[in-house]
């Protein structure tokens, strides 16, 4: 494969099991870009005989590092390595060292304690990339989570997995009285907690494959994406979280509570919906619900944009044009 990153050797470090399917996704799209990928996972548990074997987390990237002849280590959320470890660990190679840090609730600490064992950072929203800025501090990207169109796609959903309108993930507080005001409108959801809330008897499941859980979201007349409590954990209160760029690819027209990176990413009122209260979540959906014709076309301008701009191979195809010497 010919390309500017053709034939660059990368270690990606990151969550192999990990449940979303996101960890085989990121892999694959350095593979599409021409990288020849080896995948270290500081979560892997071993046994006694392995351990004894294979040594400590820092033992194994140390080998994988050494091993590959890495040109750039990527590590993904990163909160399994220390900054005493990644220092040591660069002494023994010249490779570059970055950070993607992804989820929206990632904590401010974590991120400000290991920052300058890295040679640059990506971060999931802007006031992350001003809060880390800093003379003694790497570079700081602004970069989104991603998606990939060829699995997060429109598909044809059936039985429990169609309904009017759908949310997947954990219950809080705040998503709690948010779908309150949909009770009334078809409302499905699945994620763990909700059984232990008001909205029970409205959860179809706990935990949804991956699969399932684009069956879940494409058989939906209307998808809705409610972020966590944002800013509570020293996390982003502006960054937009992976299921925004999900549910854009799988063609579902989204209705996501407002976050100010949101207009960075996407066409507010054309590609999507966004809300500030519950009885606008409410109104809108009840709109889209009442007019399929609209519901349709932010639909496939919404997956149009994800295409286009919002894929893994754009993400990581940003994170090794930023870390090419």
């Amino acid at each position: 494969m010919n390309g500017p990153f053709a034939g660059t050797r990368v270690l990606l470090v990151d969550v192999e099991n990990d449940p979303t399917g996101h960890a085989a996704l990121r892999k694959r799209a350095l593979e599409r870009l021409g990288c020849v990928v080896v995948t270290c996972d500081p979560k892997q548990k071993q046994g006694l005989i392995a351990r004894w074997r294979g040594g400590s987390a820092q033992d194994r990237l140390g080998r994988a590092v050494l091993q590959h002849q890495a040109q750039l280590v990527l590590v993904v959320q990163g909160g399994e390595l220390t900054a005493g470890m990644i220092s040591s660990l660069k002494r023994d190679a010249d490779a570059v060292w970055a950070a993607w840090f992804i989820g929206e609730t990632r904590s401010l600490p974590l991120m400000e304690a290991l920052s300058a064992a890295y040679d640059v950072l990506f971060v999931p929203g802007t006031d992350l990339v001003a809060q880390l800025r800093g003379p003694s501090r790497p570079p700081t990207i602004h970069l989104p989570p991603g998606c990939d169109p060829s699995v997060h796609r429109p598909m044809r959903a059936r039985d429990q997995f169609r309904s009017n309108v759908v949310f997947v993930g954990a219950a809080t507080p705040r998503r709690e009285q948010l779908l309150g005001e949909l009770t009334g409108v078809g409302l499905a959801i699945w994620g763990t907690g909700w059984r232990r809330t008001p909205l029970k008897d409205y959860c179809r499941g706990e935990m949804l494959d991956f699969d399932d859980y684009v069956r879940a979201y494409a058989g939906a007349s209307v998808a809705v994406n409610v972020h966590r409590e944002g800013s509570s954990n020293g996390g982003t209160a502006t960054g937009c979280n992976q299921r925004l760029f999900e549910l854009a690819a799988i063609g579902v027209p989204q209705v996501v509570d407002n976050r100010a990176d949101l207009p960075l990413a996407f066409d507010t009122g054309r590609e999507l919906l966004t809300f500030d209260t519950g009885s606008d979540l409410r109104q809108l959906v009840q709109e889209l619900l009442n007019d399929p014709t609209t519901a349709e076309r932010l639909a496939q301008a919404g997956r149009r944009r994800a295409l286009a701009e919002h894929t893994y191979m754009h993400r990581l195809g940003a994170i090794l044009g930023a870390t090419k010497r």
